[in-house]
């Protein structure tokens, strides 16, 4: 069983917000690198990767080159394959564009060998559960007005959400009464029962955290995410130490090493891994295994129709982000469903592309 080839392409779909319906840029689009690497015996794996700026031909390109390394090997040899491609980049160093491109080639492996062992991802991981929570993301973003805002929450709760985030640090001038103000009224919408996650992009310094966020306590959230710079190992385990809001973080970091860094200086008390960022399945679980060390949970980034096998393999798998970028990429894609998200029970990722995505 050998690799026979391996194709990039790159997929545009609409920006929008298919949750609630909240009016986005007329024409927006994301743009994912699609990866598909077929065996010389017919089998298929897909992969993804996603940049979010102005490279996305770049990775592309770097999704071919690496690509083109493994024409040849033999699928089943993920972890062999990964270190070949980690030597061939050299010291372009383990983050950016590399790790990106690393993703959806990993991605697409584990797709293969699930479809060879005839076994869904979660069970090739050894999990058993058949569905996970999810919670609504992408709603409630600190760009909308609070009107707008106010009704989304509501639909969320109407449409079966019993989670959701929404943002701080609104645009503007800082204003602390303004933030706690716009929580106090997400948190009447929905009610004391439905879980409240809040968002603040790296957005405040270490101050603005500790202060801010002690006078969020009354609001009951489940977490506050990334509230300082990603890389302020200390900071942001100075602002978890003084909050009794549990702080989330790791989205922005690049591989595993600095995944290490934040469970030692205990930055956080929950662990967001983005798969892309990761570098792939592989990585990804190699960080849920760290953070099992130190008895911190475990919550995804993006792509839900993936992560709902990696949150629901491990023991410390908490919750699967639903924000649905990624849901037009693909067929008959698992949906949400009273808070929960069905797990695939076909061999691999139990996914495929879209047939119209490239008419």
């Amino acid at each position: 069983m050998k690799i026979k080839q391996v194709v990039a392409r790159i997929a545009r779909v609409p920006a929008d917000e298919p949750l609630t319906g909240v009016n986005m840029p007329g024409g927006a689009t994301r743009a994912f690198v699609l990866a598909t690497i077929t065996t010389g015996d017919g089998v298929e794996g897909i992969g993804l990767t996603f940049f979010g700026g102005a490279l996305t031909r770049a990775l592309k390109v770097a999704v071919e080159e690496l690509g083109a390394l493994i024409v040849g090997d033999d699928p089943l040899h993920i972890e062999a394959i990964n270190e070949k491609l980690r030597v061939a980049a050299g010291s372009s160093g383990p983050a950016g564009i590399f790790t990106l491109a690393q993703a959806a080639l990993d991605i697409a492996l584990w797709d293969i060998k699930g479809k060879l062992l005839g076994l869904p991802l979660i069970a090739l991981l050894g999990g058993s559960r058949d569905h996970v929570p999810v919670y609504a993301s992408g709603a409630l973003m600190r760009t909308f007005s609070i009107q707008d805002v106010e009704r989304a929450a509501v639909k969320l709760v109407e449409i079966g959400f019993t989670e959701m985030k929404t943002q701080l640090a609104l645009p503007g001038a800082s204003c602390p009464e303004k933030e706690i103000e716009r929580i106090r009224v997400i948190r009447e919408c929905v009610g004391p029962h439905v879980g409240l996650m809040c968002d603040i992009n790296q957005r405040w310094s270490v101050p603005e955290a500790i202060s801010i966020g002690r006078r969020l306590a009354d609001f009951h959230l489940s977490w506050l995410e990334d509230v300082t710079a990603h890389d302020d190992y200390l900071g942001l385990a100075h602002v978890t130490r003084q909050l009794d809001t549990p702080v989330a973080g790791g989205e922005y970091v690049y591989g595993i090493t600095p995944f290490r860094h934040m469970l030692e200086a205990r930055s956080v008390d929950i662990v967001m891994i983005d798969l892309f960022r990761v570098g792939g399945i592989t990585q990804w679980l190699k960080v849920a295994g760290m953070a099992e060390a130190f008895n911190v949970k475990v919550v995804s980034h993006l792509i839900p129709e993936v992560h709902v096998h990696l949150i629901g393999a491990i023991p410390n798998g908490l919750i699967v982000e639903y924000m649905p970028w990624t849901l037009p990429l693909f067929d008959d894609p698992p949906l949400p469903k009273n808070g929960q998200l069905v797990v695939p029970s076909t061999p691999g990722l139990g996914l495929t592309f879209a047939r119209n995505l490239f008419k």
